[in-house]
């Protein structure tokens, strides 16, 4: 399946099917995420429920700290 993800092309197991096993597949599930679907925040709890589709659009947006 192909993503456009932070703005580039990337393919993921077609076995991925929401957006939880996708924060999984990229070994962000112990980090704080905001994730954005096609021009959409999702809330934390929706990522378990939110299907990935073949095209979709995501953000990944992470936070880090620092000063």
């Amino acid at each position: 399946m192909e993503l456009r993800i932070n703005g580039q092309l990337v393919t993921v197991p077609e076995s991925i099917s929401t957006v939880l096993e996708l924060i999984h597949h990229f070994n962000l599930e112990n980090r704080m995420i905001i994730v954005e679907q096609n021009q959409t925040i999702l809330e934390k709890q929706e990522h378990k429920v939110t299907k990935v589709k073949n095209g979709d659009i995501l953000e990944l947006v992470q936070f880090v700290g620092g000063g």
